[in-house]
Order: structure tokens, then sequence, then C-alpha cells
């Protein structure tokens, strides 16, 4: 096994992917360290899919600079790597006096922070533009600058770019003790294993405080701590995406911006999050009463939603900084930090990403690679063939006619890319990521068995080793005697 980097980068989310994929583009021995079993298990697969425009942030905050970068590159880099996005704008309602003078104020800070597409519009214009926003709604701040996308596919998009371009990804990969030996760090991980880096990013999501604790040469390092804040979701229907084109916040508070309604680029309605924050940083539970003030938060915007269109609840877990903004960049010589990324990390992640990796690659003297491969496509999806399309696609794969989802035309064809590309999955939730086989109104109910299926066939091995999500998820349990 190969134990010695360039760069290690500890976190396989969406930022620690958008790093090693514009770092992939210099030339280095780079590894990404993470502790479960595949890219975009944390936040980054429970968020909002939220593209933000850049009013909310703080002015001259690494936050405000960030989210506006990350906007301004989010079209391109969709188009780059083929991941989804849309540019569906949001808005931000008023209900009352006290909150109007609260858009003002974002309006002012949006002007600053250099946002684009931003008005004041009253009550009646929120209507207008959307019908089934409530009544009392007295006026919005719209930002036609925002929009959505899928956080996971946005991560995976990120990771087989890196994977594709030399990255080595090491899963189930747990870091325990980090220490300097001689230029270089040796990272010791949880089964044992060491790695040697000349230099190591901290991307570590809720655990990034844990990860710089785990260095010996503790007063070398920023001290900041990290809050876990939870925050639940309810996915509805493909029924109700047509609810509202544009993405509906409350005006914000010191926790967040409260229950959000907005479409997602597969044609849901997501609803939510809550923010709690909480003592376990992987407690990913969800609770009645949170399911209920995410709820009511939705119909004060939306009156129309209806409980009996939700097809599942989830949560998230964000990693809140004591800074009370981004830690980003070198903290001392050979160690960098990418920590502290709420929201709208999401939406930073490609100027983060980029960013970091310039620093990099302008510290240790990298050239750019002649044979980067900057472009990634992705599956081709069944669902979104014309009828045309999905003739040709049979001729030229029979799998593409074996519908394995039949909630989200899922095919087999998907499935098995899925599992074949670089960085593919080994895991039904890997695959559920990638494909949405499991994502519909059934939830997985009729075609897990067969998804299963397909992955014991195509990894080699025992349905009974099939996971839902790695670790000790498994799927079944020893056979039925036919007998």
């Amino acid at each position: 096994m190969k134990n010695f980097f360039d760069v290690v980068i500890i976190g396989g989310g969406v930022i620690g992917c958008s790093l090693a994929s514009h770092l992939s583009a210099y030339t280095a021995d780079i590894a990404v360290l993470e502790k479960v079993s595949d890219v975009s298990c944390g936040a980054s697969k429970a968020n909002s899919g939220i593209v933000h425009g850049g009013f909310d942030a703080k002015e001259g905050s690494l936050k405000a600079k960030f989210n506006v970068l990350g906007c301004a590159m989010m079209e391109e880099e969709s188009r780059r790597l083929d991941f989804p996005y849309r540019r569906n704008g949001s808005m931000v309602l008023a209900f009352n006096k006290e909150e109007e003078d609260i858009l003002q104020s974002l309006y002012r800070r949006g002007v600053k922070n250099g946002a684009k597409g931003l008005e004041i519009i009253s009550g009646d214009r929120v209507r207008e533009l959307e019908p089934n926003v409530s009544a009392d709604v007295t006026a919005a701040l719209r930002c036609t600058s925002s929009g959505i996308t899928s956080p996971y596919e946005m991560a995976v998009a990120y990771g087989e770019n890196a994977a594709r371009n030399g990255v080595r990804f090491y899963f189930d990969t747990c870091v325990k003790s980090i220490e300097k030996e001689g230029e270089n760090f040796l990272i010791i991980v949880e089964n044992g294993k060491k790695y040697t880096a000349r230099a190591v990013v901290n991307c570590a999501g809720v655990h990034a405080d844990e990860i710089c604790r785990a260095y010996k040469g503790k007063e070398e390092m920023p001290a900041f701590s990290i809050t876990p804040r939870r925050g639940e979701y309810i996915l509805m229907d493909k029924t109700e995406g047509g609810k509202v084109s544009a993405t509906l916040f409350h005006t914000p508070t010191a926790m967040g911006k409260g229950i959000l309604v907005t479409p997602t680029v597969h044609g849901n309605l997501l609803l939510g999050p809550t923010a709690d924050d909480i003592e376990d940083k992987d407690d990913l539970s969800t609770t009645a009463e949170g399911g209920g003030r995410v709820l009511a938060g939705a119909k004060k915007s939306v009156p129309s939603i209806s409980p009996k269109t939700a097809i599942t609840r989830f949560s998230g877990v964000r990693a809140h900084p004591s800074t009370d903004d981004f830690i980003v960049g070198k903290a001392f010589d050979g160690w960098y930090n990418l920590a502290g990324i709420e929201s709208p990390g999401l939406t930073c992640a490609p100027a983060l990403g980029k960013v970091v990796a310039e620093e990099i690659a302008r510290d240790y003297g990298l050239s750019l690679r002649a044979d980067y491969i900057a472009e990634r496509r992705g599956i081709r999806a069944f669902a979104a063939m014309s009828r045309a399309e999905r003739e040709k696609a049979v001729a030229e794969n029979p799998l593409y006619g074996r519908i394995v989802c039949r909630c989200e035309q899922v095919t087999e064809a998907e499935i098995t890319d899925s599992i074949r590309r670089p960085l593919g999955a080994r895991d039904i939730d890997g695959i559920k990521r990638r494909t949405r086989a499991g994502m519909g109104r059934c939830q997985s109910g009729f075609c897990m068995p067969r998804v299963a299926d397909i992955l014991a066939r195509e990894l080699n091995i025992d349905i009974n080793e099939v996971t839902k999500c790695g670790g000790g998820s498994y799927m079944t349990e020893g056979y039925i005697d036919e007998e």
C-alpha cells in the first residue's frame, strides 16, 4: 500500500472532494481519508441543496466572500462536471413591518457583498410570482441569482473527477492521531495503518475540531470548537414539486435562515430545516416535535402544504464554529484548515476548493498537469431521456430496458454504471445517491432487493455481505430453508 503523499485531505464531503478535484490539476500525489464507506455521507448528503446568492452572510466575512465567488462559479462547474443545477431564484419573506426592516438590512448587506439580482418586492408581487404563498406575506427580498443543486451528486461529481485524475480515496479510515515526523506529517488511523504527507488539509466537517486536537503539536493550532447543529427535513412527493418555483425563506434569526420551502432539482418539494444544538455529532435522529416545527414553518409560507404527501424525513448535522465564520487556509507550515463550513458551505464549495488548491500549489511549487482531465460526464438517466433516446440507449445497452426502481425509472444500466465508475458505489445508499434508485414514493420498498442482487453480482460478494451504508448495516442474514 502506498503511504506517502504530497497532500492528505481528511474528509470526503463536498468540501474535501472539491479540493481534491481542483488540487488534482497539479503535479502532486493526493489522498483522501474518509472515516465512513463513501463520499458525501455527512452534511453533504443531508442539506437543503440551496445555492445562496450571498446577501445573508456578514459583510467582510469569509462566508460572504466565498458565497459570492461560489455562486458565480456554480453554473459552469455544473456543466464541467455534469451535476444538476438550476437557477430558480429565492425570496426571503416578511410577514410584518419589523421583518420588512430586516429585508432592507439584508438588501444593503447583499449589495456590499456583491450579490447579484437583488430587489425588494411587495406581497402582491410575491403572490403574482408564487400564487401559493400566504396572503399574510407583506414583502420579500428577491434574489434571482440563487439556485438549487443536488448536494450529494455534486460531491460525487467532484470525487469522481479527482479519482479519474489519480487521487486515491481510502474509506473506513478514521484518523486517530497526527504528529510531525521530520518535515512531514505521520497520520495514524483507527486500524493502525499509517500515512505520511508533506501537507495535511482538515476537511472533517463537524469533526474538524477533533482532527485539530488529534495533532500532537497543539500549540501551533488555532483554537476553535465545533458545535453540532442538527436540522430536520421533510421531503414531499413529486406531486407537490410545482407548488413553488423559487426557494422561500423566512427572515433569518441567530440560529439560521429558518424553515424554507424549496423545489428540488429532481421535482420534489423540500421543507426544513430546524436548528438545534446537540451533544452527539453523529445524532441524525428525527423527532415528532422537530417534524411538527418543520411543517408549521412551511405552512406559514405556503398554507396548502399537507403532511399527507410527505414521503420521508431525515436530518443532517451542520458544523457551527465558535468563530462564527469559516476557518480557511494555512494554519502553520504544512497544515491547512477548511473547517466550520456551515451554510452557505455548499454554495462556497467550488470557490473554497479552488482557492485552497491554489494556495497549496503556491506553497509547494506545484505545476499544472498537462494531462489533467477537466470534465466529467455523469450517469445517463433513463428518466430524463426522450422516447427516441430511450430506444437508442436500449439498443446500445439492453440493461437500459430493465427498470429496477419504478418510482424514479432507474434502470439496471444506471445501477451497474454507478458501481463500475471511478469511485463507484459499494453499498445500497451509494447507489441511491448516484442514481436515485430508492428515492421515490415507496422509498426503496420494491427495488432494494434487486439493487442488492446487482451490487452482490458486480462486487462479486455474497448477498449477505451487502450493506445499506457500510459498517455493520447488513441487508440480509442467512437464507430461508426452502425445504
